[in-house]
C-alpha cells in the first residue's frame, strides 16, 4: 500500500513539473485568437502511439481490437470512443487518445498495444513526447492554413474526419480535420514554437479592424 502511494505521489510530482512544448505561448494563443473567426490552442500531453503492423494479419486484428479499428486508406481515421487511429501508410498508424490513457510507467494503451502485437512482425512505439497538438478552429481556420499548406483544403476535397501528412510553413505535420471548422495539427515538439508563432502571424489579419 505504501509503495502504491509513493508511486502515485511520484506521478503527481512529475506531472506538476512538466511543461508542454508550446506552454510558453499559451497567453499569446489566447491574445491572438479572434472571437467568432479563428482560435488557436494547444492540447498538451495526449497519448500518441506509433504502430506498424499489417492490418490484414492476425496481429493487425488484435491491434484493431484495442483501438476499435485500423483505417484502410490514405486520409482515413478510425475512431472508437476516445481513441482515434490515423492512417500514415499501408502498415503505419498513429493512435491518439486522451492523456488518461497514459501513465509514467509505460502507459496502459502502449502496454495493451504491445501485448496485442505480441511476437509478430511490427512495432509499437510511445510517441507521446514526440509531438504536441494544436487545435485551430473557427470560420477563418481554413483561410489561415491555406496561406502555407499545399493541400487543397476546400471542404469538397478535405472532408471532416480526414487526416493527412503535409507541411505547414515548411514544417512536417499531420493535419486532421475533426469537423467542418476545426483542425488538429500534430507537429514534432521541437517545431512547436516555430509553428505556433507562424500560425499566430497568419491569424493576425483577422484581428485587424474591418474596412467598411
Amino acid at each position: 500500500m505504501a509503495e502504491t502511494a509513493t508511486s502515485a505521489e511520484t506521478v503527481h510530482r512529475v506531472r506538476e513539473a512538466r511543461r508542454s512544448p508550446a506552454q510558453h505561448l499559451a497567453e499569446a494563443f489566447t491574445a491572438g485568437s479572434v472571437a467568432g473567426k479563428v482560435t488557436l490552442k494547444e492540447i498538451p500531453y495526449q497519448t500518441q502511439v506509433g504502430v506498424r503492423v499489417n492490418r490484414t494479419s492476425d496481429a493487425g486484428s488484435r491491434v484493431a481490437s484495442i483501438t476499435g479499428g485500423l483505417p484502410a486508406a490514405c486520409g482515413e481515421v478510425a475512431t472508437s470512443g476516445a481513441i482515434s487511429t490515423v492512417w500514415l501508410g499501408p502498415a503505419e498508424f498513429l493512435v491518439v487518445a486522451p492523456e488518461e490513457s497514459h501513465d509514467s510507467f509505460g502507459g496502459s494503451l502502449v502496454s495493451d498495444l504491445t501485448a496485442a502485437l505480441g511476437s509478430d512482425s511490427g512495432q509499437v512505439v510511445d510517441l507521446s513526447a514526440n509531438r504536441t497538438t494544436f487545435e485551430l478552429s473557427g470560420n477563418r481556420a481554413r483561410a489561415v492554413l491555406e496561406k502555407s499548406c499545399a493541400l487543397d483544403l476546400h471542404p469538397r476535397v478535405l472532408k471532416a474526419g480526414t487526416a493527412l501528412s503535409t507541411e505547414i510553413g515548411h514544417i512536417p505535420v499531420v493535419l486532421w480535420k475533426t469537423d467542418d471548422e476545426t483542425f488538429r495539427i500534430f507537429p514534432r515538439a521541437s517545431f512547436a514554437d516555430y509553428l505556433g508563432r507562424w500560425l499566430l502571424d497568419s491569424m493576425r489579419e483577422y484581428a485587424s479592424p474591418e474596412v467598411p
